[in-house]
């Protein structure tokens, strides 16, 4: 298990080892051989000739820019990410929970925490520093919560569940 110590914990992302393993793989092929690939193919572009004109230059600049920006995003994630194995079957809402939520009248499941928890899936994930992630925070199954939304009206919340996410 990594054991990464974050200087500010307020700023820390939890991550679950899984999560953490992948993103480290992910983050290892970026630097290396994703790199080199564009790279390769930016130099096969840039020898068809006029730049100005080559879709397949510009394209290939633009996914580097994006892989770039992936790299910062993990390397800084990483660094800072507390890992841990799962939370605790206790039904408060923390990271790396699956959430079952009344919000606004309607049912809804989310996961709690990060979006890179999720990993591939399609489930929704609603982060501790969104504005009802800091309302449900460390709030337990029956509990009623509100919030305020962006618009400035208060949204109501009760949890119905909170059980640890194992995708």
């Amino acid at each position: 298990m990594a054991t990464n110590t974050p200087e500010t914990d307020e700023n820390a992302q939890w991550l679950s080892q899984e999560a953490y393993d992948r993103l480290s793989a992910e983050l290892e092929h970026l630097k290396g051989p994703g790199r080199q690939e564009i790279v390769e193919r930016i130099s096969a572009a840039r020898d068809e000739g006029d730049l100005k004109e080559n879709g397949g230059y510009h394209a290939a600049k633009e996914e580097q820019g994006k892989a770039e920006a992936r790299i910062a995003y993990l390397t800084h994630l990483l660094e800072n990410a507390r890992v841990g194995g799962t939370p605790p079957d206790d039904g408060v809402v923390e990271p790396g929970m699956l959430v079952k939520a009344k919000v606004a009248g309607r049912e809804m499941e989310f996961l709690f925490g990060n979006r890179e928890i999720a990993g591939n899936t399609d489930l929704s994930v609603y982060s501790d520093a969104s504005p009802m992630g800091e309302a449900i925070s460390g709030a337990k199954e029956g509990d009623k919560v509100s919030y305020q939304a962006p618009n400035g009206s208060d949204i109501e919340v009760e949890i119905l569940s909170a059980t640890p996410y194992s995708g």
